[in-house]
């Protein structure tokens, strides 16, 4: 058994964006400034948009995405349920209504026939999420959404760099909006990006993420800049600073290795879970275009007498940290209370839910890291396998 807990993620920090954030403090600029310029540069070349636009969350990107194709009260969009609850929530925000989509059993993406059973007359958009790092099958989803008119604000917390037939998630219309969480696969600590290729959005989120004035008002405390601003729109106050961008400059630069190396860890468990009775992964089309942010596995009831919170209790005793994606919003007291949801409604991410577990998958995880978690799990399984 390992001695020292291996936790779910770590994040991967080094010298390079220790000097970056330090270069930020002694330039004088702490919040949104010149840094957070070079990154929106950066990212939006690296998927392939027009436009990128950074902020604090990518709440605060799904937000503006929702904003910027004119979200009302009492339009509805289309949500899975398998989501963290950012992704429905930022509806309400608008007064309208998140309608809640089940998943795939073998993926828990949502998919094209889930979402053309709950259009409406009032369906004005669709939030896909691009699960653990999976792409949703993007032209299909497109291809209901153009027939019937709706936006797509595609939720890519995970997707960072997500190939979808040969482009990167962030290349697909109309809004991407991505996380950098601190678990994220890069990180800015906390930061979010909306990224676009009309410019007719990227000018409203770009007003809106800041109080609704004119966007060019970080320059007025620079030589060339006034102190004079309009007030164009009532907004928020979501901008990214320039020492969270700095720590995303140096981490979009490491993205490509760290994608190597997670798949890697990702082969790992794919090889030694392949034939197993008790665990089964989530069924992957392309694995080289997975950003493998999650690696989940599913127990099977039927051959562990344990259940999937006994397990990760079993895997915790054996300093194996773990985590659970997600608990799904029609199971949570808020959503189920106030949108009357019903759990039979919503089967395959019922059933999902009390088998998923998130195995640890991060960059600085080393082999033997990934062998004792798969050791710590057949260990479990042959003491608990019926």
């Amino acid at each position: 058994m390992r001695k020292i807990f291996l936790p779910f993620h770590r994040a991967s920090i080094g010298r390079g964006e220790i000097n970056e954030v330090a270069d930020s403090l002694k330039s004088g600029w702490l919040t949104t400034g010149p840094r957070v310029k070079v990154f929106e540069e950066k990212f939006k070349k690296f998927v392939g948009a027009k436009y990128a636009l950074a902020v604090n969350s990518c709440t605060a990107a799904l937000h503006l995405g929702l904003a910027a194709i004119g979200l009302k009260a009492g339009d509805e969009v289309i949500v899975p349920t398998m989501t963290f609850t950012a992704t429905a929530e930022v509806v309400t925000y608008f007064g309208a209504m998140p309608v809640f989509a089940d998943c795939d059993p073998d993926t828990l993406l949502i998919t094209a026939d889930e979402i053309k059973k709950r259009i409406t007359a009032r369906t004005k958009a669709v939030i896909p999420v691009h699960y653990g790092g999976q792409s949703c099958d993007i032209d299909a989803i497109l291809a209901v959404a153009r027939k019937h008119n709706l936006k797509v604000i595609w939720d890519a917390a995970h997707a960072l760099p997500t190939i979808y037939k040969g482009k990167l998630v962030g290349a697909f219309p109309d809004v991407t909006c991505f996380s950098f969480y601190a678990t994220k696969t890069i990180t800015t600590g906390e930061g979010g990006a909306a990224v676009t290729d009309k410019e007719v959005y990227y000018e409203k989120m770009k007003i809106l993420s800041m109080h609704g004035m004119d966007r060019n008002i970080w320059k007025r405390y620079t030589k060339e800049g006034s102190w004079y601003y309009e007030i164009l729109a009532p907004g928020f106050k979501y901008n990214m600073t320039d020492m969270a961008a700095s720590l995303g400059i140096v981490q979009l630069r490491k993205c490509t290795n760290f994608h190597k190396k997670r798949k890697k860890i990702a082969g790992i468990y794919t090889k030694a879970f392949k034939n197993s009775a008790v665990f089964t992964p989530l069924s992957v089309n392309q694995p080289q275009n997975h950003s493998w942010h999650l690696f989940v596995v599913k127990l099977n009831p039927e051959k562990i007498s344990i259940d999937r919170d006994q397990f990760i209790e079993e895997l915790k005793n054996r300093n194996i940290g773990t985590g659970v994606h997600f608990i799904p919003l029609h199971l949570q007291p808020y959503w189920k209370k106030n949108y009357n949801l019903k759990e039979k409604k919503y089967p395959n991410t019922t059933k999902a839910y009390q088998q998923i577990v998130s195995l640890p998958i991060f960059p600085d995880m080393t082999e033997k890291d990934a062998n004792d978690v798969i050791k710590a799990a057949q260990d479990i399984a042959k003491k608990y396998g019926q």
